[in-house]
């Protein structure tokens, strides 16, 4: 099974986050950020970043339009106003995504998804993009700091907890929905309180 790989910068001084991708074998970071730019971690602006990666062996690649929390098309956004991770992965630019990185771990490539967030909880890296792919069958792991990591099914426990802390009882006395209908569930109520909202031009 492949693996692919997620972490979050502002976690990270910049020795430390080159000896995590180091660690872990990862060759290629994808930029998922819709603006590959920080206020506060200039190291980690495209440009600088794209460098330091290419002077550490590693391939740098920014994919926005596949990947980025921030869509322009209207038709991909909930009737709330937050960007629709579900609509959005459906998407054919997303799809496309999917597609390059896939390829690229055929030819053997270590592939890691980057975005600010420390915790990939709140980060829709994890709760859009690896999801995508752990419903592939990829085997997706999050680098955190300290050496610690989580995968995708430890995400999905804290969501389950946090959404639906008494399903065990909800189950028992048959009120209850099969685990994958909660768990679905569960990300979109993460989608509606993390998803990018669109500015409403008046």
């Amino acid at each position: 099974m492949h693996r692919i790989y997620s972490i979050g910068y502002a976690g990270f001084p910049l020795d430390a986050f080159l000896a995590a991708l180091k660690a872990h074998g990862i060759t290629v970071v994808v930029d998922v950020r819709s603006t590959p730019y920080s206020g506060h971690f200039a190291d980690y602006n495209k440009e600088a970043l794209a460098d330091t990666l290419r002077k550490n062996g590693i391939l740098y690649r920014n994919y926005p339009r596949e990947f980025g929390a921030r869509q322009e098309d209207p038709s991909l956004y909930h009737p709330a106003g937050y960007l629709d991770f579900e609509r959005f992965a459906a998407s054919k630019p997303f799809q496309e995504g999917i597609d390059k990185v896939r390829s690229g771990m055929d030819l053997g490539y270590v592939f890691c998804f980057l975005c600010a967030e420390k915790d990939p909880f709140t980060c829709h890296r994890a709760m859009l993009v690896t999801r995508a792919f752990s419903q592939l069958g990829y085997d997706v792991v999050h680098i955190l700091p300290h050496g610690r990591t989580q995968t995708q099914a430890d995400l999905e426990a804290r969501l389950l907890d946090k959404y639906f802390p008494g399903r065990e009882q909800m189950n028992l006395f048959g009120g209850g929905s099969d685990a994958q209908d909660l768990l679905d569930e569960a990300y979109r109520r993460q989608n509606a309180a993390i998803g990018y909202r669109m500015e409403v031009r008046k």
